[in-house]
Formats: structure tokens, C-alpha cells, sequence
């Protein structure tokens, strides 16, 4: 039994390495503590075959942490893997001191860094179906009770009525996401009538993804040399785009073994990326695993279902790498990469034109004519909010000029029915 402090950032980290263990996982996690504003005081590594089912770790190794602990004067172990329940509070115990694993480590970067209200709300929600699993950690104290009068049952009755808690305060974050999530679907309508094609900035968290954001915006979201420095959407409009109005969002950075939790709460805000007609994938050129950073961002691209929106490589922080300003295209001339430096500015003019050329071929704009028989589609259209003119001709027929989404448009060819084909061909005419 011992006292919990009621804060403490002086840490040590305990990074478990087992044969699959990523080259590079340790100074990410040492950036993940820095981010939450740990002080690093030692690093114990423990190389495992497997996980032991007690500590993770071997005994001995518990006991050296244990050791470092009282040597430094630490107030907290970061593991840099994922813990139970009862690995957590058995390490705790040995230890005297708190105990967050790397999920747990994540959560509270999130809960720092959250600023809107649905950022908040997800955040909280993700904590608090984490915190659901781990109940048994915050009542070791009734471990004590040996049974008699007046001390049965206590510590079931506590667990039980804080579970009950924790599901009604879940059923009320998930009730008010869903009404955020409501009035953030009329924002994407308004979007889609005004015939705005949306970019969405996605990538390893760190990549530089706000600071381009910013260059081609002219907004000024924050900007640090940290991970996850941003967590909430923002959707700007970008300045001075040949194929005419364009908006960008910026989105939540990525990371290798994302807490499922998250993954979950934050879908709503990962919906601007399944919804883009465009994805920036953003990389860092100078970071020695990017590779290994952009398998981890595709894993989560198609987790979230938008593996098939057509995609740019942005390589990002070529002033670091002594590389030059290049456009790169596919063997049917179709740009598929840039390389830039967002941090100066360069090449953010040839990003600028290869987004309006991979825009332009991947939305219809022309006009087409519609007959009386095309009433079903016409009023489809009108409905999509991609109809910017109509004019009606001497025959009778509809005249419409549209701006749609190619993969709009050949939804729109797939409806069953032999009810404007003719017109749906013409859409979809090169």
C-alpha cells in the first residue's frame, strides 16, 4: 500500500524490447513523455522474448526499476508498451509509485492538447472507455478487508456502482458527439452546395502537416516542434488555386499503435479525411524511418475507409535533407508526389498547381443537356448542390452546367433503372 502523489512529471521509462520492435521506438516514446511534459530521468530497457503475465517484465528487472526509482526520485514509470490492469498495479506496487503505459501516456497528451468542444468530449470519452477496463487499480486499498461485521462487500458494491457511472457518462458524451456530428454533416451539405472540393492534410504526427497547412492558407494555427501538436480540425480556404475555390483541412496526427479508443472517439474528426476529394500524405524526408511512418499512416487511412480517395505524396522538411524542389508523375504523366519545404516555402507554388491539375481530372465541369425523362437526375443533382447554372432550351431540355466529384457522378451511373442513361453517359463523357 502506498500514497499516490497528487502529480508528478520527474519519470522514468521502461521500454520492453522484443524482436519486432521498431528500430526508432524508443525515441518516439521519449517524445511522446516530452510531450506530456515528463522530465526523463533514467530510461530502463528490458529485452523479452515474451510478456510476462505478472510485470511484463522479469522480476529482476522490477527490482533494478524499483531501484532507480528510489535512487532518482521519481514519481512515475512510463512503459512504452501497452499494460493490464493488473501488470499496471502489480508494478505499482513494487515500485511505490504511478504507473501509465503507452495508451494511457497518449490519453493524456490528448487530454492536454484538446481545445474544442468536440475535441474535449472525444477525448474525454476515449479516457473514460480506457478507464472502464482499469477499475480495479483505484480500490486496491479494499484489499485489506478481511470480511466481519459492517466490512462485507464493499469494494464489489464500489466497483459496480462506479461502472454504472462511467456507462452514464458514456452514454451522454456519445449522445452529445452524435449531436456535434449532426451539425457537423449540414457543414459538409453547405460545403458540397457550394461546390467547394475539399483537401484533407494527413501523416505521421510531427511531419509538419500545420505549418503547410498555414503556407497555403495564410491561417495561423499553431506550430510546434512537438507531437500532436494539433488535435482539433480546421478547415480554411486556399489562396490563389487555378481551378478555383479549394478548401484544406488539417487533421490529427498519426502515430504506430494508436490506442483503439482513439481511433474510435475521434472518427467524427477523421471524417474530413474519409470525406476529402483529395489527401495530402505529408512526410518528414529527414526522419531515418519514414517508411516505416507512412505504413503506420496507411494502416489508419484504411482503417477509417478512405483507402480509395486518390492520394499526393507531400515530402516534407527538404531544407533538412539538402534535397531539391521536385514534381513526380506516374507513367500516364498524373503528379503523384512533391517535394517541398513548408518551413521556407519552397515548392509550395508547384504543390499549388499539381493540387488544381489532380482536382481538375478528378471532378466534372461541363455543361450537359437533360431531357424530360432525366427528371429523376436532375433533381438528383440539384439536390447534391452541384448545379451552378441551368438554362432552358428551344426543344425543352435542361441545360445544366455542373461542378461533381468524378466518384459522384459514376454513383450516379450505377442507380438502377434505364431512366436517363443517356444523360448519365453524356455526364460521365470525357
Amino acid at each position: 500500500m502506498f500514497d499516490r502523489a497528487e502529480r508528478g512529471d520527474r519519470a522514468i521509462i521502461l521500454h520492453p524490447e522484443f524482436r519486432l520492435t521498431g528500430p526508432d521506438a524508443l525515441d518516439e516514446f521519449q517524445e511522446l513523455a516530452r510531450s506530456a511534459g515528463a522530465e526523463i530521468e533514467d530510461i530502463v530497457t528490458a529485452a523479452r522474448e515474451r510478456p510476462d503475465a505478472r510485470f511484463f517484465v522479469g522480476k529482476g528487472k522490477i527490482e533494478e526499476l524499483a531501484e532507480r526509482v528510489e535512487d532518482t526520485g521519481a514519481d512515475l514509470i512510463l512503459v512504452s508498451q501497452s499494460l493490464s490492469a493488473v501488470q499496471e498495479r502489480n508494478i505499482e506496487k513494487a515500485c511505490g509509485c504511478r504507473v501509465l503505459d503507452r495508451a494511457t501516456l497518449i490519453l493524456d497528451i490528448f487530454a492536454q492538447r484538446a481545445q474544442s468542444y468536440e475535441g474535449k468530449l472525444q477525448v474525454e470519452l476515449a479516457q473514460l472507455r480506457h478507464l472502464s477496463t482499469r477499475l480495479i487499480r483505484g480500490w486496491t486499498h479494499l484489499e485489506r478487508q478481511k470480511g466481519g461485521i459492517g466490512l462485507r462487500g464493499p469494494g464489489e458494491t464500489q466497483l459496480e456502482t462506479d461502472r454504472r457511472l462511467i456507462g452514464v457518462r458514456i452514454r451522454q458524451l456519445n449522445a452529445r458527439l452524435e449531436k456535434v456530428a449532426r451539425q457537423r454533416e449540414q457543414s459538409r451539405r453547405q460545403r458540397i452546395r457550394s461546390r467547394a472540393p475539399l483537401v484533407a492534410l494527413v501523416g505521421y504526427t510531427n511531419a509538419g502537416k500545420s505549418t503547410l497547412f498555414n503556407r497555403l492558407t495564410g491561417a495561423s494555427v499553431g506550430e510546434e516542434d512537438m507531437l500532436f501538436a494539433t488535435l482539433d480540425p480546421t478547415v480554411r480556404r486556399m489562396q490563389g488555386m487555378h481551378c478555383g475555390e479549394v478548401l484544406l483541412a488539417d487533421t490529427v496526427g498519426f502515430v504506430s499503435d494508436l490506442p483503439h479508443e482513439l481511433i474510435a472517439a475521434f472518427r467524427a474528426t477523421l471524417q474530413e479525411a474519409r470525406e476529402a476529394d483529395l489527401l495530402l500524405h505529408v512526410t518528414d524526408v529527414s526522419d531515418p524511418y519514414r517508411k516505416e511512418r507512412q505504413s503506420d499512416v496507411e494502416d489508419v487511412i484504411e482503417s477509417i475507409g478512405a483507402e480509395r480517395i486518390p492520394v499526393i505524396s507531400v515530402s516534407n522538411k527538404i531544407d533538412r535533407s539538402g534535397r531539391k524542389v521536385a514534381v513526380q508523375r506516374d507513367d500516364k504523366g498524373v503528379p503523384v508526389s512533391v517535394s517541398i519545404s513548408a518551413r521556407d516555402g519552397d515548392g509550395i507554388e508547384e504543390l499549388r498547381e499539381v493540387i488544381s491539375e489532380r482536382l481538375s481530372s478528378e471532378r466534372i465541369n461541363r455543361w450537359i443537356e437533360l431531357k424530360g425523362k432525366d427528371g429523376k437526375l436532375r433533381a438528383q443533382l440539384f439536390q447534391l448542390g452541384v448545379v451552378s447554372e441551368e438554362r432552358i432550351a428551344e426543344n425543352g431540355s435542361w441545360i445544366l452546367h455542373v461542378d461533381v466529384p468524378l466518384e459522384t457522378a459514376e454513383r450516379l451511373a450505377r442507380l438502377p433503372g434505364s431512366e436517363g442513361e443517356v444523360a448519365k453517359a453524356q455526364l460521365l463523357a470525357p
